[in-house]
């Protein structure tokens, strides 16, 4: 705010019209202030008509829009869950207008962006601090698609060290340019991505020229994921050609993967051999896989989950079927209301289920795929009888023997199309994502 006020007088803009030409919202009263206060040297009684104390969403339903040339920003990250009624009815409120369809996995900073969007004129700019999972995750995929039809232009610039000192979360800087006075799906956006080693190798060097190292990436208007935009065009077209051809084909046309077995509480459901004989639970437990690492090798046999089970290995899990529960044994009861003294049944996955026990989806899989990976995508045959808890994805075939669709995986074209289709953490980890499975 301080900088965009000093920039309007030095264009010859005096302190009282500055006000109608910039404006700030901030909903902590003390922050507000704050921003009045760092105005105030040099806009004088102006400073008070600039900083608008109130939440964002209440603030710009309330006003006409399109209403800016520019806007810059720092949009909070929050947790739908997190974010407090009247303000997330709100925000959702404003994706839905722009024809979106948010769910209960929008972090809030993604209507921030829609709005921000929406209040731009014809040829106006967008530039904003977001978490870098605008790049990947699945609840920004609408706003990807959304965003390369509203701009001209879009850079989105990465950063090896973090922007923030003390801050855990890794983020970009997304700039967009040129607001289109409609939006079309047709448009031609140009979208670049530029990748710095350190934060001064973006600070010292002129914006501009920054911005115009990067090669402008040949785009669908789809909800493919940023990352590929690490790649240069000669490589994007190669994996989408790939894609296409007749010699490969999707994981789907030969089986599916899921996820593994939600428990809501594997301290109460994923026992090991001594626990199940201490509590009396022999003839309610199935073979289970509960870690990534008990996984080693190209297959897991019988005798592997007997070795991982006399080792201590937590590999039973506590799978009491309908009619079990009709006439629970006393040892079985006994150790249910054990969990209910511990409020296992109030957590919430547990408190969904009647009775909250039962654990659903329990079925025994062709083969394992890992969720987290950081050298390869791996999958492992299953010929033990065990299936895994929701650390570990399911794989089912659909008429393929299981060990050639798990022998096919293993080309580096599904190693490159993981590391474009995957999530990806810090110190190197990244997760292949799957849908939640239902009721969850």
């Amino acid at each position: 705010m301080e900088a965009a006020a000093q920039r309007l007088l030095s264009l010859g803009v005096t302190p009282a019209k500055i006000p109608h030409h910039l404006t700030g919202v901030e909903i902590v009263t003390a922050e507000a202030r704050a921003a009045t206060e760092r105005l105030r040297p040099d806009l004088g009684k102006a400073a008070d008509k600039i900083v608008c104390n109130s939440d964002f969403f209440g603030w710009w339903q309330g006003t006409d829009q399109p209403a800016f040339d520019v806007i810059v920003g720092n949009p909070p990250f929050i947790r739908y869950q997190s974010f407090p009624e009247p303000h997330r009815a709100r925000a959702m409120a404003i994706m839905g207008d722009q024809g979106l369809k948010p769910n209960r996995l929008t972090n809030i900073w993604v209507p921030f962006v829609v709005a921000a969007t929406a209040s731009l004129k014809p040829g106006g700019r967008l530039a904003l601090v977001l978490p870098a999972e605008i790049l990947q995750v699945t609840y920004a995929a609408q706003l990807r698609s959304y965003l390369t039809d509203h701009f001209e232009r879009i850079d989105v610039i990465a950063c090896n060290e973090l922007f923030f000192e003390n801050a855990e979360q890794e983020v970009v800087l997304l700039l967009a340019d040129g607001a289109l006075a409609a939006a079309t799906e047709d448009n031609t956006c140009r979208v670049a991505l530029t990748a710095a080693e350190t934060v001064a190798d973006i600070t010292d060097i002129r914006p501009a020229l920054l911005l115009d190292r990067a090669e402008p990436k040949i785009i669908c208007h789809d909800s493919e994921k940023w990352l590929k935009y690490f790649l240069d065009n000669r490589q994007i077209s190669f994996m989408r050609e790939l894609r296409d051809a007749e010699i490969t084909s999707s994981m789907s046309t030969h089986a599916s993967i899921d996820v593994g077995v939600v428990t809501g509480k594997n301290e109460f459901f994923v026992l090991s051999t001594d626990q199940v004989k201490d509590f009396g639970l022999e003839g309610y437990t199935t073979p289970l896989v509960s870690r990534s690492v008990q996984l080693k090798g190209s297959q897991l046999g019988k005798a592997d989950w007997i070795s991982l089970a006399a080792d201590g290995n937590r590999v039973h899990l506590l799978n009491i079927s309908a009619a079990q529960a009709s006439e629970l044994s006393a040892k079985l009861r006994q150790y249910i209301e054990d969990g209910e003294r511990k409020e296992f049944h109030k957590g919430y996955k547990c408190s969904i289920r009647k009775p909250w026990y039962l654990v659903p989806s329990v079925w025994v899989p062709d083969g394992f795929a890992f969720r987290q990976i950081y050298d390869f995508p791996r999958m492992v045959l299953n010929a033990s009888g065990a299936t895994s808890t929701d650390t570990i994805h399911r794989m089912r075939s659909h008429g393929a023997k299981p060990e050639r669709v798990i022998a096919n995986t293993y080309t580096w074209l599904t190693a490159a199309s993981a590391e474009i289709e995957g999530r990806s953490y810090g110190g190197g980890v990244l997760e292949l994502e799957r849908p939640k499975p239902s009721g969850y």
